[in-house]
C-alpha cells in the first residue's frame, strides 16, 4: 500500500479524455504510443511505480491544457504485446493537484504536485451511509434499458457501496466534464449524489451543460 512518505512531489501525467481513475479502483490501459511506452518503462523502474492519470481541459481556452487535479495510479498488473504494446491495470492510490508542469527534454508530461486535502484516498475504503442501494438499482435498470446494455446485476447489488459507486463512475459514458466532477466529488456520498444525477439527467435526454445552469 502507498503510503503518504512515499507521494513524489514530481508525477508522470497521463492525459486522456474520459478515462477516470478513483483511489482504491481499477483501471486497465492499453499503451502503444512511443512516448507513453517510454512513460511506462520509466515508472517500472521508480520505486513508486506510479502515474498520474488526469483530464485534458479545454474549457481553459489554452492548447494542451489540463484539469487542476487528477488521481495518481500504481501499475500493478504489466505485459507486454509481441509488436511492443504494454497491458497494464492501475491501481488507484491518491488523489493530487497540479502546481505546475515541468518542462524539458522528457517524451511525456510531468508535473509538480500536491497531495494536501485527499488525505481520507490512502485510508480505508469509504461508506456511504445515506447510500439507498434498492433506489439506485431501479434508475440503473432504467439507464441500462434505454441505453440496449447488460451486466451481471448480482455482481452489482452484492458489490461493497464504494466499489459500486466508483466502478459505475468510472464505466459509465458520461462526458469528460462529468467524469471530473465525480473525480472531484469530495466524499463518497457526494460522488453518489453526483452519479445520481448525471444518470437522471441522461435519462431525460439533458446535458451536463444544462445541468450546470
Amino acid at each position: 500500500m502507498i503510503k503518504a512518505a512515499d507521494l513524489p512531489q514530481t508525477l508522470a501525467v497521463f492525459p486522456l479524455p474520459g478515462a477516470l481513475l478513483l483511489p482504491r479502483s481499477r483501471l486497465p490501459l492499453h499503451i502503444f504510443e512511443p512516448r507513453y511506452l517510454q512513460m511506462i518503462e520509466d515508472a517500472l523502474k521508480s520505486g513508486t511505480r506510479l502515474i498520474g492519470m488526469i483530464q485534458p481541459n479545454p474549457m481553459r481556452g489554452k492548447k494542451d491544457a489540463l484539469h487542476h487535479i487528477g488521481c495518481a495510479g500504481k501499475i500493478t498488473q504489466f505485459s507486454e504485446t509481441e509488436d511492443g504494446r504494454f497491458l497494464i491495470t492501475l491501481s488507484g492510490a491518491s488523489r493530487f493537484r497540479i502546481v505546475e508542469e515541468i518542462t524539458g527534454f522528457s517524451p511525456y508530461r510531468k508535473c509538480n504536485v500536491i497531495w494536501d486535502g485527499f488525505d481520507r484516498d490512502l485510508g480505508p475504503e469509504e461508506v456511504d451511509k445515506g447510500f439507498n442501494r434498492h433506489s439506485l438499482m431501479l434508475l440503473l435498470e432504467r439507464y441500462f434499458s434505454a441505453r440496449g446494455l447488460s451486466t451481471d446485476w448480482d455482481t452489482l447489488k452484492d458489490a461493497d457501496d464504494e466499489l459500486l459507486i466508483n466502478s459505475l463512475s468510472m464505466l459509465l459514458d458520461f462526458k469528460p466534464e462529468d467524469k471530473q466532477a465525480l473525480l472531484e466529488a469530495p466524499s463518497l456520498t457526494t460522488r453518489r449524489e453526483t452519479l445520481v444525477t448525471l444518470i437522471e439527467f441522461a435519462l431525460r435526454g439533458g446535458n451536463s451543460e444544462e445541468m450546470m445552469q
